[in-house]
């Protein structure tokens, strides 16, 4: 049996995402991302082409690396304004029955006592369908806004993270046995008390004593997403992710990076196929190779160059206004997301310039699109799966809607005929519809936060 392909609606809560400067273009609507009946619809259309989920980026900080200061940003849009995307979710899960979500939060920044009920409460509204996607940060400009001086060390951030991971564990899986929860009217007895229980965590970074605010949700802990594929993230993400978002511009680079994942993953006790792997793509396509093309040049006379530069600049943490445009480049050491560093000198090589940098955004970002046919674009994405050994694609939006409206209509029914794409949802949770199941497996790290099951 062929492997099934997951797919992903990637966006923000903002105008400008991924692909710098696509907002002007006359047909995109995300400039009404500020109306919920945009994400309604969108929700919808989504779920009409049988996508796994959409997986929300965000940021807490502006993009002000580029020149020392966040004009560019604000003329491009360049993720600000950015709104909340957790409260986007209740309407599109409102809206829809299966569409999971992924949502983006930043764990430097965020209480784990509030934001385990948070998550619990987001699993509760979508029945099941919530995915957190983890990060630390990387942007200076966030941590000057929490009253830091800047961001903490890479990996020092990674640290910070194993223990904040235990505590919400803890919360999710150890403070509610299951059968706590009786709702009882005739004896007016909600809850057992002998099954709640109080969290005792005392850490180099955060003391909690408390019991989890929130019942059990249908997953629990919510699917586990992660991004980062430095050394250190891979070595957070085979212990903890479910899913892991990879990007990269060669298959052979993408899979050693998957085997590296999933082999790290098995010295931890955990099975390969306990992570699936989703490939960051952008897609143009047509009915035809001539009509992609087609509309592959339209778009490309709508990217801002000055954009692109400013979300480069932030998130690899180099200020790209310091150098001529055939200026080699020093990134020297950054604690900004260091395997886009990494990615870029790959591409690039080691001598590279803000005109070679240029020379990979062609969309507005480092992403380099996939433009075709509708069977072409079905014959890579299947060679990406069995050549590299992903699971699946974060699809980055370009026009929106028409970008999900194509690939829905043209792409999607040649992958279900080639038996590589559902034709149905799954009944269930997120978990359940990935993994065949509503928790985590006892493999994983979470199963030694839980209580055993009462006799």
């Amino acid at each position: 049996m062929r492997r099934e392909i997951h797919l992903n609606a990637f966006d923000m809560n903002c105008v400008g995402h991924i692909q710098q400067g696509l907002w002007t273009h006359p047909r995109d609507q995300s400039a009404r991302y500020l109306d919920i009946h945009y994400w309604t619809d969108y929700a919808r259309r989504l779920e009409a082409g049988l996508f796994d989920g959409i997986f929300f980026a965000d940021v807490v900080g502006v993009y002000d690396v580029l020149g020392g200061n966040a004009d560019a940003a604000l003329r491009g849009a360049v993720q600000v304004p950015v709104n909340d995307p957790t409260l986007l979710i209740p309407a599109m899960a409102a809206a829809t029955r299966h569409l999971g979500f992924g949502v983006t939060a930043n764990l430097t920044y965020e209480t784990p006592y509030l934001f385990a009920r948070r998550m619990s409460t987001l699993d509760h509204l979508t029945g099941g369908r919530i995915g957190w996607n983890i990060v630390t940060g990387y942007l200076d400009s966030a941590a000057r806004a929490v009253g830091l001086t800047g961001q903490t060390a890479h990996d020092d951030r990674y640290d910070l993270a194993d223990e904040y991971m235990a505590l919400v564990y803890k919360l999710w899986e150890g403070s509610w046995e299951d059968g706590a929860v009786l709702a009882d009217k005739a004896r007016g007895l909600y809850a057992d008390p002998a099954r709640v229980h109080a969290v005792h965590h005392q850490g180099p970074q955060y003391k909690v004593d408390a019991m989890h605010l929130s019942e059990p949700s249908p997953q629990r802990t919510p699917v586990l997403y992660q991004a980062g594929s430095s050394a250190r993230g891979s070595r957070f993400a085979a212990t903890h992710a479910e899913c892991v978002f990879v990007n990269g511009q060669s298959k052979p680079g993408v899979k050693k990076i998957v085997d590296d994942i999933r082999q790290q993953a098995v010295q931890r006790g955990r099975a390969g196929s306990d992570i699936k792997v989703f490939l960051g793509a952008t897609v143009v396509t047509g009915r035809t190779e001539a009509e992609a093309q087609e509309k592959y040049a339209e778009y490309r006379r709508y990217v801002s160059s000055e954009a692109a530069l400013a979300h480069a600049a932030a998130s690899m943490g180099i200020d790209f206004a310091k150098y001529d445009i055939d200026e080699p480049i020093e990134t020297g050491k950054s604690q900004a997301i260091v395997s886009n560093v990494e990615a870029m000198t790959r591409s690039a090589g080691p001598q590279w310039t803000r005109r070679k940098l240029l020379e990979q955004m062609v969309l507005g970002s480092r992403q380099p699109p996939m433009v075709g046919s509708a069977e072409q674009i079905a014959d890579a994405l299947i060679a990406w799966t069995t050549e590299a050994d992903v699971d699946g694609f974060n699809l980055s939006r370009t026009v929106v809607p028409e970008c999900f409206d194509d690939f829905i209509a043209l792409v999607v029914p040649l992958l279900q005929e080639r038996g590589v794409y559902k034709t149905r949802y799954a009944e269930g949770s997120l978990r359940g519809k990935l993994f065949g199941q509503d928790r985590l497996p006892a493999s994983h790290p979470v199963a030694q936060h839980r209580r055993p099951a009462a006799a």
